[in-house]
């Protein structure tokens, strides 16, 4: 069983790649999925290098994995399960953007 100082850190980890836009567009690429990181700059219209930036940042978060295919790198969730949670998650969302419950959300853009 998970501490609860170990389950935070899971969830500042996801936290972390799902704050920039650009990951996010990685990772639900990569639930659709696994790319050689050429095509996936190429789909998503960004340098290889920037890209190489943020499969890094994805790899160190634990997300992603590289998997050597031959001479070149393949890359895939690290895990099956994050396609459903990235599902789960932005339904989840889009739920609450829907309701929107805050009586201020109109007037102070706050949900």
């Amino acid at each position: 069983m998970l501490t609860l100082a170990a389950d935070i850190e899971v969830l500042a980890r996801f936290g972390r790649a799902l704050a920039d836009p650009i990951r996010c567009r990685i990772l639900l690429a990569l639930r659709e999925a696994p790319a050689h990181p050429a095509d996936l700059a190429d789909v998503l219209g960004i340098s290889r290098t920037r890209l190489s930036n943020h499969l890094a940042c994805l790899r160190d978060c634990g997300l992603v994995v590289a998997v050597p295919v031959g001479r070149r790198t393949r890359y895939e969730l690290a895990d099956a399960r994050l396609g459903s949670a990235l599902d789960d998650l932005r339904t989840a969302v889009v739920a609450v953007e829907a309701d929107k419950t805050c009586p201020d959300a109109d007037s102070k853009g706050c949900c």
